[in-house]
């Protein structure tokens, strides 16, 4: 890997010109909160590959607290469209906000010197961050040849203990409750429990006609429809990659013989009339209208992707017509991998620009969202408002939950609730603060409170308490020494990314083609697909990624 040609300059921007900057940029910006200190906040200009739909530029009530703090705005923007290439401009232009979550994409960023080194900017002003990260500080370094810390972990939590299931398989309530709550383990299982329920019900009261099952390959969508490859098949969400445990060798995870036969699978559910026929040409809007009309039985997508419109149905009252999650796989022979946990990832977080306007102002306001303050009041919310505090515990009162559950998306809007988790690195589900209580509202007794009474007549039957709880545990698994590979950031002239893209615009083609294609043309196709990655230089790409991951290997565990 070569070195990055900038980072001694930018070290030194770090470093040496961080007071001057901050003398000079105190007092630009807008933003209608003063700050604790009665000066007028800073605008930081922040650009995230993810979206954000319910964002009001910090203007709800969990914004305005965290501009009185920090004293800063964000003036936020959201990817439309690829992600990539608004990177990639950002990359050849020079042209960058002051905040930047890049995700893979960073080395990109990195290459042409476009963002800070950080290390001493969490030394010398982010205590916060320094505390939570601990020994685990090392899995935020870039890479073994090139140590520095370019970006504030966010998307992986420090210690996290799962309670609540967002992946996996999902059906409505109203179908398992028909077909009389039975073991639903395999894709046949989860075939007929859909099977038998068109078959009494091909419409819905008004007369439309119910769907079997959707999914969203809208764009960078489609990678929720490939991951089921290795979901289904035993094998842990490393994106494009299945990786040996051992010895770290990477195979691009579709040329797994068992994957070939998942993606048959869906190629026989489309055959049968099962699988919508607009599931590869919607929009995700399209999908997520579909989703809440209530006519969807079965969803093969995570939580986040279809929760707004499943939050719509709660509006409506629709209970029975949201989802519940089952841990299916191809046959019994594999395992769940949705709790397979990579530990804490570093890797996907948020980068400070060598453009900021003002890298202390910048780090401090990640530092306080790092703080227990900040964690509590962006997992929270308000006291009195959001949450109450009884008998030393914080609770979300009932009329509170309700009011949640019906507002939905204008509530999170007015409240910032679920905004801001994911703008600084953070504790995960199951850990707890000084005053004893869980960082997160994700644990035991809170999660039931959310529940509907078709959820809790759904879990009842199935003898859980909670959907994790019919999912293999964690500590089923082996530990993933490399974490997830997914995240590694690599430079944008390694072959491993060049040859990704092509393998990429292979997959996305031939994947729709075999599963939408006649059962009998279903293994010509993918055999044109294998061999067409073999002509693309899959192999060289497997080597080149390969060597990424062992790296890894090497700096996390100090060798």
């Amino acid at each position: 890997m070569k070195k990055r040609t900038r980072k001694t300059a930018v070290t030194l921007l770090s470093a040496g010109l961080l007071l001057s900057q901050l003398a000079a940029c105190s007092g630009s910006g807008g933003g209608e909160s003063a700050s604790q200190d009665g000066s007028k906040p800073i605008t930081l200009t922040y650009f995230s590959e993810d979206g954000s739909p319910n964002w009001n530029n910090m203007n709800d009530r969990i914004g305005k607290v965290i501009t009185e703090k920090t004293g800063v705005v964000l003036d936020a923007e959201f990817a439309v469209g690829d992600p990539v290439q608004k990177v990639s401009i950002m990359a050849a232009t020079g042209e960058v906000p002051d905040l930047i979550a890049a995700k893979a994409d960073l080395g990109k960023l990195v290459d042409v010197g476009a963002v800070l080194d950080l290390t001493d900017l969490i030394e010398e002003h982010a205590p916060n961050i320094k505390k939570m990260l601990g020994d685990k500080i090392v899995r935020a370094k870039y890479s073994l040849e090139d140590q520095a810390i370019y970006a504030i972990p966010t998307w992986s939590a420090i210690d996290e203990r799962k309670f609540k299931a967002d992946g996996g398989f999902q059906l409505q309530h109203r179908v398992v409750k028909e077909a009389g709550y039975p073991e639903i383990r395999t894709v046949k299982d989860y075939e007929k429990v859909i099977t038998d329920y068109l078959a009494k019900h091909p419409t819905d009261e008004n007369g439309n006609k119910n769907v079997g099952l959707t999914i969203n390959a809208d764009d960078w969508h489609m990678y929720q429809v490939t991951n089921m490859g290795f979901f289904t098949t035993g094998a842990p969400d490393d994106g494009e990659y299945f990786v040996d445990q051992e010895t770290f060798d990477v195979t691009y995870h579709f040329r797994r013989p068992e994957e070939k036969e998942y993606f048959r699978w869906l190629n026989h559910m489309n055959d049968i009339g099962l699988l919508d026929k607009e599931s590869f040409v919607q929009k995700t809007d399209q999908f997520k209208s579909k989703v809440s009309s209530g006519r969807v039985l079965g969803l093969i997508d995570p939580a986040w992707d279809y929760g707004d419109a499943q939050q719509a149905l709660k509006a409506a009252g629709e209970f029975d017509q949201t989802y519940g999650h089952y841990p299916v796989t191809l046959s019994e022979e594999y395992k769940d991998t949705n709790f397979w946990s990579a530990g804490f990832d570093g890797g996907y977080g948020i980068a400070i620009s060598s453009e900021c306007k003002d890298p202390v102002a910048a780090i401090k306001f990640l530092d306080y969202l790092a703080s227990e303050e900040g964690q509590v009041l962006m997992n929270w919310g308000i006291e009195g408002q959001d949450y109450v505090v009884e008998n030393g515990k914080r609770t979300v009162p009932k009329e509170v939950q309700e009011k949640m559950d019906s507002q939905g998306s204008a509530y999170m809007k007015e409240s910032g609730l679920g905004l801001y988790w994911n703008l600084s690195v953070h504790y995960g589900d199951g850990i707890e603060d000084s005053t004893g209580n869980y960082f997160t509202k994700t644990n035991s007794d809170l999660l039931t409170a959310t529940y509907s009474e078709p959820e809790k007549e759904a879990l009842a039957a199935y003898k859980v308490e909670h959907w994790r709880d019919l999912f293999p545990k964690e500590e089923e698994f082996p530990e993933r020494k490399a974490g997830a590979v997914y995240n590694i950031a690599l430079p944008s002239d390694s072959q491993a990314t060049i040859l990704m893209a092509k393998m990429k615009d292979i997959t996305w083609k031939r994947i729709p083609e075999a599963v939408m294609a006649k059962p009998e043309n279903f293994d010509k196709i993918w055999d044109e697909y294998m061999a067409e990655l073999e002509k693309a230089g899959v192999e060289e790409m497997e080597e080149a990624f390969g060597q990424y991951v062992k790296d890894r290997v090497k700096l996390w565990s100090g060798q």
